[in-house]
């Protein structure tokens, strides 16, 4: 076995829930499209608790998502 992977994981075992921040952003991404199945918000809430970037990635497309609600019902106000 490599060095570079006993490095990366120690104890050489799998681990379902862990996901790289490039992963995260994909499922915080997805989730305004579709709802996320059960092990990918888990797997979404435990990066949380290791990760300082990425709930404010999470928030960050929270706040555009609301932006653009209101953009939407301003301009549908303007054409009534």
């Amino acid at each position: 076995m490599p060095a570079t992977q006993l490095v990366r994981n120690p104890c050489n075992v799998n681990y379902p829930f862990r996901r790289t921040c490039r992963e995260v952003a994909a499922l915080i991404l997805a989730r305004e499209d579709r709802a996320l199945d059960f092990p990918e918000r888990l797997a979404v809430r435990i990066h949380f608790l290791v990760c300082k970037a990425c709930p404010n990635f999470a928030q960050e497309v929270a706040v555009m998502r609301s932006a653009l609600d209101g953009w939407k019902n301003y301009r549908n106000h303007d054409e009534a």
